[in-house]
């Protein structure tokens, strides 16, 4: 069917590019693995390769948007949940065998700069992943620029985590992070409500 050359095609597109990245993946490497016919591409994709790779990025940016989203809505204590989305990167790791990590980062390494959509969904990507931690944190009682610093430690910690786990296949250092960041959005919490208390004796 034609949805299913499509589907075997966005899938493929989406694993090669977490891979490889944007340059090291080939259209005839997507034809291969998806076992799609030439035709088919253009059919589906007129654009070429830069629409199939957008609309896969896209769709992965939104992927962990929407999780990262939930695990932070889950919890109350915003350190309960940031230790859990170190967590779950941790098994994604293991779970693929240190093959494959953040969606963004080989595409933003890659820099397709005459991909001016591409580009745009991977500013973004990053732009809603931190909002969305700062949001937390500012929920929790964090004053706004403290939120803002400690979702920018979060974010990049685990995107270098995710490098150094796939080049060592150990998942270790996450464990290891993680328990230091979550004791420093433990405290900077412990701060805002302290703060809260003070401003409410006044």
């Amino acid at each position: 069917m034609a949805t299913d050359t499509r589907t075997r095609m966005i899938e493929a597109t989406a694993l090669l590019i977490r891979q490889r990245g944007y340059h090291g993946t080939s259209l005839n490497d997507i034809l291969s693995a998806s076992g799609a016919p030439r035709g088919s591409l253009y059919f589906h994709f007129p654009g070429g390769k830069d629409q199939l790779v957008v609309e896969v990025t896209r769709a992965s940016v939104a992927d962990v948007t929407e999780r990262l989203g939930a695990a932070l809505a889950a919890e109350s204590d915003p350190a309960v949940a940031v230790r859990r989305i170190y967590q779950s990167v941790e098994l994604m790791l293991e779970e693929n065998r240190f093959s494959l990590g953040c969606p963004v980062a080989p595409v933003v390494l890659d820099a397709p700069n005459d991909v001016p959509d591409l580009v745009e969904i991977c500013r973004t990507a990053f732009e809603q992943w931190i909002g969305l931690l700062r949001r937390a944190f500012m929920r929790a009682g964090v004053a706004e620029p403290r939120a803002q610093a400690l979702a920018l430690l979060v974010e990049s910690s685990l995107e270098g985590l995710m490098v150094i786990a796939r080049a060592t296949q150990d998942r270790a250092p996450l464990a290891a992070v993680a328990d230091e960041v979550v004791a420093l959005v433990e405290a900077a919490v412990g701060a805002g409500k302290a703060a809260e208390r003070a401003d409410i004796a006044v």
